[in-house]
């Protein structure tokens, strides 16, 4: 026995409806999610080759106009490859009290760079707020042939 076609007709074509809106709801912030995501880990790591690069480049130079030379090589390269805008980058070195770098002393390479979240407008500020800061430290030791003054 079949039932009467009639009772249900005011559900008949919102499965599909509703799987659509749902499916959206879903789907939009997942991919935004995705892409930032994406974002922050090309940012990562950049920041974290360019302390890593950096820091091997100064402590095996020979000199400081040596390192000042390769360390802007290094930087403009990692920079151009990972598409890092704003990096702030400091230098250590340890023991404290030395002269940095200087022979034998461990260098201590701090990248630091922020990531702009995608489709933030910038309305009231909020392209300021909404970054995610990006941080990478590096160390390596100083070549004993260092021949800075």
């Amino acid at each position: 026995m079949r039932a009467d076609p009639g009772l249900d007709d005011a559900e008949r074509g919102s499965a599909a409806l509703e799987f659509i809106v749902v499916g959206l709801l879903m789907l939009v912030p997942l991919v935004y999610l995705i892409v930032a995501l994406g974002l922050v880990q090309e940012q990562s790591l950049g920041a974290e080759a360019g302390a890593r690069h950096l820091a091997r480049a100064v402590s095996t130079a020979t000199g400081v106009e040596d390192a000042r030379d390769r360390a802007d090589r290094v930087l403009a390269a990692v920079k151009d490859e990972y598409g890092l805008d704003d990096v702030d980058l400091a230098l250590t070195c340890t023991p404290a009290g030395v002269a940095c770098p200087s022979a034998g002393a461990t260098l201590v390479v701090t990248v630091r760079t922020t990531v702009a979240l995608p489709l933030v407008p910038p309305v009231l500020g909020l392209e300021r707020i909404a970054v995610v800061p990006v941080e990478a430290i590096a160390a390596h030791r100083v070549s004993r042939f260092w021949g800075g003054e």
